[in-house]
């Protein structure tokens, strides 16, 4: 999973990166709002850790604004305020979680995972002789790994929470790409095609997008 961690102590950033890289996250690192937002524009995130008081203007004010541009991406902010009208407002704003510096970075990994089943009910999911590890994003067949990408995984993540649903090809390529790659039918195709290797109980609504039927 791809992590953003934007906070300005770099000795303390680079403590981040360093533990969450070990723990097998990809990580990007931002030390004020603006190059954080650089970084928004080229890549996109599962996770952001964001620190409140910032150069130019605060955690809390970014956050608002990536809110207000539907981005629901999770955050956790890591903050040295202590007041709870603080912890309120970052709730209210749209943070998942608070954690108050100093940080044990044992805690902040079980709290990453929390957020992270939260979002998708689970770390991993069974699918008869299938298993889906939703934080590394890979697809196991009787425990054996299969090559699938990211992207798959991600579309494939998005059928199954769509319950039976149609999910329209817009959505998929919203969840797919950034706003700033350029977008591929032809790869979605591709996508559908690994994974109905795998669950060819997987249609096509001409036109409109795909399904997952029980």
């Amino acid at each position: 999973m791809n992590i953003l961690i934007l906070e300005d102590d770099k000795l303390f950033n680079e403590t981040l990166q360093d533990f969450l890289e070990e723990e097998g996250f990809d990580v990007e690192f931002a030390l004020d709002p603006y190059t954080a937002l650089d970084l928004l524009y080229k890549k996109k995130f599962d996770l952001y850790l964001f620190d409140v008081n910032l150069p130019y203007e605060s955690g809390f004010s970014l956050l608002k604004k990536l809110r207000d541009s539907n981005d629901i991406t999770p955050t956790i902010f890591l903050t040295s305020r202590e007041d709870k009208a603080s912890m309120i407002d970052g709730f209210n704003i749209g943070a998942d979680d608070y954690m108050k510096k100093p940080i044990d970075l044992d805690e902040l990994l079980l709290r990453i995972h929390a957020v992270l089943r939260r979002k998708y009910r689970s770390d991993k999911i069974v699918i008869g002789k299938y298993t889906i590890d939703v934080v590394a994003k890979k697809l196991y067949h009787n425990n054996k790994q299969l090559k699938v990408t990211n992207k798959a995984i991600d579309l494939l993540l998005l059928l199954l929470n769509a319950k039976g649903e149609v999910v329209q090809i817009a959505q998929i390529e919203e969840q797919l790409w950034h706003s700033n790659e350029e977008v591929s039918l032809g790869a979605i195709r591709v996508y559908i095609t690994i994974l109905k290797r795998y669950f060819p109980n997987i249609k096509n609504i001409r036109g409109i997008g795909y399904r997952l039927r029980d």
